[in-house]
């Protein structure tokens, strides 16, 4: 009997053993992390980010450095155990806002920062857009730009995604009061151009007609519908050119637009436009697209349509800027669109009229 009873165990050990050790070795997988697996996704998740900035605020606003950087300490307060602070350096950039906005655009220097995480590692430079100023437009302001690019985003991945941020600008020299603002990283297009196997290409001698015609056209009309005069692909003025690293036998490349601020969406009291222009407000759509037929661009204009209910969505669902900002935007888009579904010839007439004939 007992020779029996040992057997029958014996047998029940031998058949569950497997599981047993399965359960054991997934146990053990998972209660040791892999550190190499391990990435920050800073441009793959819209969750807003709190980071600190600890640097001499009175040289930065006394002489917004573009050459020169100067000595900086980041801090991405994720939460109390799990925050990370590292060395680095930063100067400003830009023009216009870097002469009228009190915080001018930021460039930080990652270079020999290690923040543990192998993706933000591989991030050398990497542009920072803060808040022209104190003051609830100019926070405005900020939110609507980085909106501007998510409406982008929803017509191609062939753009800048951007984060958002709050932002603790803290003085080193402790001279100043802490101050807390609203802003936003851009992708860099080293990230941007390896996410679409591309290369970026700096020659300013580029015209419209250097890049591919769809793809033209899509930025043209997305400018148009943003009330985005101020770019231009000679010069690459607000434009990034890139090309496939994969075979290409037209060699022509793909126009990705950024900077957003002088729009009519955003619609900044700053932005006022030239004689050359020939619009009385940012507010007035002009189209500087390529001469196409009408069937080339109410082709392109389908997509526009199919996507509008994306674009509402992005603005309404956007946490951080009231109803009243919410319903400004989403107006100044029922003009395109309605030019656009009640009025295609107004639109196509439009574009017919102002369009650059090469």
């Amino acid at each position: 009997m007992k020779k029996k009873i040992f057997f029958q165990i014996t047998v029940v050990v031998f058949l569950v053993s497997p599981f047993i050790n399965r359960n054991n070795f997934l146990l053990a997988q998972t209660s040791i992390p892999d550190s190499s697996k391990k990435y920050f996704r800073l441009f793959e998740e819209d969750k807003i980010i709190d980071i600190s900035l600890r640097f001499d605020l009175s040289t930065y606003f006394r002489t917004k450095p573009k050459e020169d950087y100067l000595k900086a300490e980041i801090t991405f307060n994720l939460n109390r155990p799990d925050s990370i602070s590292q060395s680095v350096r930063l100067r400003t950039r830009g023009i216009f806002r870097n002469r009228y906005c009190m915080f001018a655009p930021i460039e930080l220097n990652f270079k020999r920062a290690d923040f543990g995480y192998p993706d933000l590692n591989k991030i050398t430079k990497l542009k920072l857009v803060p808040q022209c100023s104190s003051g609830k437009d100019k926070e405005d302001y900020v939110l609507r730009e980085y909106l501007a690019y998510k409406l982008f985003n929803v017509l191609t991945d062939t753009s800048f995604r951007v984060r958002l941020l709050t932002i603790n600008y803290i003085d080193s020299e402790k001279k100043k009061k802490p101050v807390k603002q609203y802003g936003f990283f851009i992708e860099p297009v080293e990230m941007l151009a390896a996410r679409i196997n591309c290369l970026q290409v700096k020659s300013k001698t580029l015209n419209q007609k250097s890049i591919i015609p769809k793809i033209m056209d899509r930025f043209a009309i997305f400018n148009y519908m943003i009330g985005n005069y101020d770019w231009s692909v000679p010069g690459l003025h607000n434009v990034t050119v890139l090309k496939s690293t994969g075979f290409d036998p037209s060699g022509l490349g793909i126009a990705i637009p950024h900077d957003f601020d002088w729009t009519g969406l955003v619609n900044p009291t700053y932005a006022i436009p030239t004689e050359e222009v020939g619009t009385e407000n940012v507010r007035q759509r002009i189209f500087w697209g390529v001469c196409r037929t009408k069937e080339v661009y109410r082709k392109e204009l389908e997509l526009f349509l199919e996507k509008k209910s994306e674009f509402y969505k992005v603005i309404n669902e956007f946490p951080y800027v009231n109803n009243q900002a919410k319903k400004d935007m989403t107006g100044y888009l029922d003009g395109f669109f309605n030019q656009l579904e009640g009025k295609k010839d107004m639109i196509l007439y439009n574009f017919m009229n102002s369009c650059k004939d090469f």
